[in-house]
């Protein structure tokens, strides 16, 4: 890309949008935020109300993230055009606030190294306000499609408006951008297991059935038995939150590379087996369940034991990656070691074709903010967001696509395909290192000022942060016995 980029859209304005926009904006770019969300936040964002409920039968990949089971609610329509996040009353970070403050803003003095969604939230917020975002964003605003012709991106954008009257109203446009930046982050599609049984659960027991995306609150499941299936971060940080609460809680796993230690759990909690089947009555029962009931059914196990006395199940089995709003650079049908040189999403577990996981290879006026994980995620996001912004002002140039390309295939030779193919554990400085000292060869060889890396208190605080997750890494794992008799 040797030209700069006058006007630039950015889609979501959570942290990787807002650094993205105000580093666009030092660069004296023109740009447009949009935000389906009334407010700035990302998945920080608290919101009580759920999100409607995903089918919970097998759809394209493409459409996962707006196929609901059908509800009658009244606020259907604005929960599709801004579904509520999967952000719960008792969220936290888990990477320590002095890793996430970026150059743009500053926590409050006194902020503790971990503390409420609301904090962070309000840093995002802030930040948006002091780096001039704010005033260029456009709330409640989705936008639909994403498409290119000749020189120029055209987004296609439909706004929600509700009068005194709650009434709404819906008005759509076409802005036409030299340059996109995708920074809408990866929980807008939840994964729901293609289990035997599962879909039959949801239908005849709705509100006992549900993804960790609609889980808000402890204090409404005193007493009850939880399975949770999925063994990873947001499965055990809900099972420790439902621990005061719940009377007993089953975290189901399938020994996976990102599943942490059973001693993790609560003391009420127990680690069991991946769930194969929830076994469905014979008899045709809709009939609502009084509150204190169990679901009247069990849950065969791999090793062929059976759960029973259930009262709620939570799926929190993750997210399908998606671009909804690119349907062309969708390929449902695709397996993912089988992706060619265009498409971008094929099953849903990685995004192709993205050199440094940020510029499409294809057509590098297309960009992405925020796609990696495992990382201190703020900061991280931020330097992506620095280099975008010197490529897009023509002030760092991109290597030839065949460059771009053989780099990305020794990537995807190394890590493989799937999940982990984002990953940046114990590799996020090493990452950002390299990502510097490419955009500052250009800088330094234009007379400019470079980029500056981490700071001496960033990766002392890392440090910090590494010994903390061995240790909780390393918590004893044995996994508690109990007993239970199924009928």
């Amino acid at each position: 890309m040797a030209s700069s980029s006058k006007r630039v859209a950015v889609i979501g304005a959570g942290i990787s949008g807002i650094a993205t926009a105000a580093h666009l904006k030092k660069e004296g770019i023109e740009v447009t935020v949009f935000e389906r969300s009334n407010a700035a936040g990302g998945i920080w964002l608290y919101d009580e109300r759920k999100p409607l409920e995903p089918v919970y039968t097998p759809v394209p990949v493409s459409q996962t993230g707006s196929s609901y089971i059908e509800s009658s609610t009244t606020d259907a329509e604005r929960l599709k055009h801004a579904p509520p996040g999967p952000c719960y009353i008792g969220l936290k970070n888990n990477v320590s606030t002095r890793l996430l403050e970026t150059t743009l803003n500053r926590f409050p003095a006194g902020t503790e190294d971990f503390v409420s969604h609301g904090v962070l939230k309000d840093y995002i917020q802030n930040t948006a306000i002091v780096a001039g975002v704010h005033e260029s964003t456009i709330y409640n605003t989705e936008v639909k499609k994403v498409s290119k012709s000749g020189n120029l991106w055209t987004v296609d954008t439909t706004t929600l408006a509700i009068n005194k009257e709650g009434v709404t109203s819906q008005t759509s446009d076409a802005t036409s951008f030299d340059a996109v930046v995708v920074a809408s982050g990866h929980y807008h599609a939840p994964k729901v297991p293609n289990t035997s049984g599962l879909a039959d659960w949801k239908r005849r027991w709705p509100d006992r059935v549900q993804h960790s995306k609609s889980y808000r609150s402890p204090t409404e499941y005193q007493g009850k038995n939880f399975l949770l299936v999925g063994g990873s971060v947001s499965s055990t940080d809900i099972a420790r939150e439902l621990g005061p609460f719940a009377s007993r809680i089953y975290q189901s796993q399938r020994h996976g590379a990102f599943d942490l230690p059973a001693g993790l759990l609560p003391d009420n909690g127990y680690r069991v087996d991946e769930v194969i089947s929830y076994d469905v009555p014979t008899a045709e029962e809709y009939s609502p369940l009084i509150a204190s009931a169990a679901i009247p059914a069990t849950v065969t196990l791999k090793s062929g034991q059976k759960l029973c006395d259930i009262h709620h199940v939570i799926l929190c089995t993750g997210y399908h990656l998606t671009l909804p709003f690119l349907p062309q650079l969708h390929s449902d049908a695709t397996p993912a070691e089988s992706a060619d040189e265009h498409v971008l999403v094929t099953d849903g577990t990685q995004f192709h074709n993205l050199h440094k996981d940020i510029f499409y290879i294809s057509d590098p006026s297309l960009a992405f903010v925020g796609v990696p994980f495992f990382t201190a995620t703020f900061t991280l996001f931020e330097f992506q967001a620095m280099a975008v912004a010197k490529v897009f002002s023509g002030q760092a140039r991109l290597p030839s696509e065949k460059a771009m390309r053989a780099e990305y295939y020794r990537r995807l030779k190394t890590k493989g395909h799937g999940k982990a193919f984002h990953s940046l554990r114990d590799r996020e400085a090493e990452y950002v290192n390299e990502l510097l000292a490419w955009v500052n060869h250009d800088l330094e060889e234009a007379g400019r000022q470079k980029l500056l890396g981490h700071s001496e208190q960033w990766h002392i605080a890392r440090e910090a942060q590494v010994q903390r997750m061995k240790s909780l890494l390393g918590t004893e794992s044995h996994e508690r016995s109990f007993q239970i008799t199924c009928q």
